[in-house]
């Protein structure tokens, strides 16, 4: 069981990111679980005690009190324990700036959105993928079975 006034602010912020921002079912479920891994990082960092995933201690107060510095700490704990991705910190942290600013700017529920100077770390440029002149002929010689496709 969850606290329903903290899990009621996660649902309305994911609600306005559906609904306003067009945001995928995916990307929700993630950032979902990157805001309730989130705080539960926090708890454990305090020393509260979260039984069952009861995030009852996570209340507004609760939320005013974290820091810049928990926030960071939370993003190296991901990279340093769990050997999270650059891009998978990176959605993290998007997840609590977004769920920050909602507070701010839509609930209106926080003064300050503490998160906007959260930083993302910087992602490794991919090298793009490309096919081999075997693969781009096959491919051509595919598509000639369809019109459309060709």
């Amino acid at each position: 069981m969850q606290s329903n006034k903290t899990c009621s602010l996660i649902e309305q912020s994911l609600g306005y990111l559906s609904v306003i921002k067009n945001r995928s079912e995916n990307t929700l479920l993630e950032y979902r679980t990157d805001l309730l891994m989130f705080f539960s990082y926090i708890l454990d960092s305090r020393n509260i005690n979260v039984i069952n995933k009861n995030f009852s201690q996570v209340d507004l107060e609760f939320i005013k009190s974290i820091t810049l510095n928990e926030m960071y700490s939370f993003i190296t704990y991901c990279q340093k324990t769990l050997n999270a991705s650059a891009g998978t910190r990176a959605r993290k942290i998007v997840s609590i700036r977004q769920f920050w600013k909602y507070l701010k700017t839509k609930a209106h529920v926080i003064d300050n959105n503490i998160a906007e100077e959260l930083e993302t770390p910087k992602l490794p440029k991919r090298i793009p993928k490309y096919l081999t002149l075997e693969e781009s002929v096959r491919l051509l010689l595919e598509c000639r079975k369809s019109p459309r496709d060709h």
